[in-house]
């Protein structure tokens, strides 16, 4: 009788307080939901929501990550925003990836730089498809070695451009390693110095083995042989803000979205 007493009392304010409960928790989840800007339409990689950014220097920046776009589905988003909160500036940035896909469908090769002048503060979240090819230890580099520096003396358009120029260095693939800190990496270029040495050597008595040595460089058209036709060898590539034909851009949107957690930041 006591039990049923107590039931029948307590179950109605029990199941209001849950009812307010969820209310509650909606209503947070929606507001933080709410800080997240939406994509924008059309779509931009250049988001200056604060306006500290000129005109011509937005310009600049979008059709330089336009373009390397174009070229190589890599998509940079720069996002300046006036605050992040409730979302510490790294959540906020990963979260901004997923819900704008940032980065192509299947490749999730997107990065977001996030900026809140307010707090001066700055990270950059990658998407799975670029870990590897630009680690935290990178990401950390370029916001305490480059952003950093010149937006402590207030040159904002530098820092983003500086940046987004090492970001698509890394995602080049044009630096393939780290150097050493110790003496290692000295022994590995004298050992292909070795190599490469030894190999002109052996090219060499080949061709001058059993004293025809001019008749045989004739024939081979140059020094190397023929695994080094001079022909067909068009070198190295150029320089890395080549990423593209000329003409207009022709950037769509965003498709990936996969953030994993990977990326750095720092204050200044």
């Amino acid at each position: 009788m006591t039990l049923r007493f107590f039931l029948y009392r307590f179950a109605l304010p029990v199941r209001l307080a849950a009812i307010l409960l969820l209310i509650v928790a909606s209503v947070r989840a929606y507001g933080q939901n709410d800080v997240i800007p939406d994509r924008p339409n059309p779509p931009r990689l250049v988001n200056d929501f604060v306006g500290i950014l000129q005109p011509d220097e937005r310009a600049r920046l979008e059709e330089k990550l336009r373009r390397y776009n174009d070229s190589t589905s890599t998509q940079i988003v720069i996002l300046i925003v006036k605050t992040t909160d409730p979302y510490p500036i790294g959540d906020f940035s990963f979260q901004v990836g997923r819900k704008w896909g940032v980065g192509q469908q299947g490749k999730d090769n997107g990065l977001v730089l996030t900026w809140v002048p307010s707090t001066r503060k700055v990270f950059i979240a990658t998407g799975y498809g670029l870990e590897g090819a630009i680690p935290d230890a990178i990401t950390k580099r370029i916001v305490s070695q480059i952003i950093i520096p010149n937006f402590k003396s207030e040159q904002w358009y530098a820092g983003l451009d500086q940046a987004t120029d090492e970001i698509i260095r890394r995602a080049n693939g044009e630096y393939q390693a780290e150097a050493s800190d110790g003496d290692g990496g000295g022994g590995g270029i004298a050992f292909f110095l070795v190599i490469f040495i030894a190999f002109i050597i052996f090219i060499w008595i080949s061709r001058n083995r059993g004293g025809g040595g001019r008749n045989n460089r004739n024939r081979g058209g140059g020094f190397f042989p023929v695994p080094f036709p001079t022909s067909t060898f068009s070198g190295w590539g150029g320089s890395s803000g080549n990423w593209g034909g000329g003409g207009g851009s022709s950037f769509g949107g965003f498709g990936g979205g996969n953030f994993g957690g990977g990326g750095a930041g720092g204050d200044y």
